[in-house]
């Protein structure tokens, strides 16, 4: 039986209440948003791959995965590459709560 608090909640809310999940999702979703944020620079600069590329120093291949969210460890020096030379710049900003991650089974 569903707890009371829980039926007002939607399927998605119910679904990151599960750590597990959550961090899923978390994953999946920064890859996601690097990947948006990376095209919409890209168009807004009219920039190809092949020209973000010869202009950050940063590989065809990498960029075509950031694209196909086929890059799973980005580094700092590869982001912030791409970034500046599409003209933005990373700023990292401290949370309230620092997520914590799930300790994986090996």
């Amino acid at each position: 039986m569903k707890n009371k608090n829980n039926k007002n909640l939607t399927s998605f809310e119910q679904l990151m209440q599960d750590p597990k999940q959550r961090e899923k999702f978390d994953k999946e979703y920064s890859k996601f948003i690097i990947k948006e944020f990376l095209l919409e620079a890209m168009n807004e600069n009219h920039m190809s791959v092949r020209k973000l590329a010869e202009e950050s120093g940063v590989s065809t291949s990498i960029i075509q995965n950031i694209k196909s969210e086929k890059s799973t460890n980005i580094t700092f020096n590869t982001l912030n590459s791409l970034m500046s030379t599409l003209g933005y710049r990373i700023i990292i900003e401290k949370i309230e709560k620092p997520v914590k991650k799930v300790k994986e089974k090996r």
